[in-house]
């Protein structure tokens, strides 16, 4: 075997498309590939907003709004149960959410800290939190502890 007598596998090489240059080409004299005329035929600006109706009013805007939304208002809590800092602290703990994020309870320090009554507590334990329900304030100062709310 030679230099010269070497040559790439069949079906290895394919020839570069060759697009515009002419009706003999395959590839030219109308269209050159890109399909019908006008708009998105063209480079670049090819793509409209979703929801473009050609100018027509879009019907996102034709139709009426109506209702309520509370996305924009809604808080959203990082949840700890009570039956959870019965396991992880001791008697007489001052929990606070720096405490609960730093411990690993709370995994994102932006979200405010809510306290449920999830589970028993019969540890005595100084809570302090943005928001309590009911029942985690009732199963606190039952076991001789406090629940503080603090301000976001």
């Amino acid at each position: 075997m030679k230099i010269h007598n070497l040559y790439p596998a069949k079906g290895s090489k394919h020839r570069k498309k060759i697009v515009g240059r002419g009706v003999g080409s395959a590839h030219g004299g109308h269209g050159s590939t890109r399909g019908g005329k006008g708009q998105t035929a063209r480079s670049g600006d090819a793509n409209v907003m979703p929801g473009f109706a050609g100018g027509q009013m879009s019907l996102s805007r034709r139709v009426p709004k109506r209702g309520f939304s509370n996305a924009n208002n809604k808080v959203i809590y990082s949840i700890v149960n009570v039956e959870t800092l019965e396991k992880k602290f001791d008697i007489n703990s001052k929990i606070t959410p720096e405490l609960l994020v730093s411990s690993g309870i709370v995994r994102k320090k932006t979200l405010p800290v809510k306290i449920l009554g999830d589970g028993a507590l019969t540890k005595k334990f100084d809570v302090t939190a943005n928001a309590f329900s009911k029942s985690a304030v009732t199963k606190i100062q039952a076991a001789g502890g406090t629940a503080t709310v603090q301000k976001r």
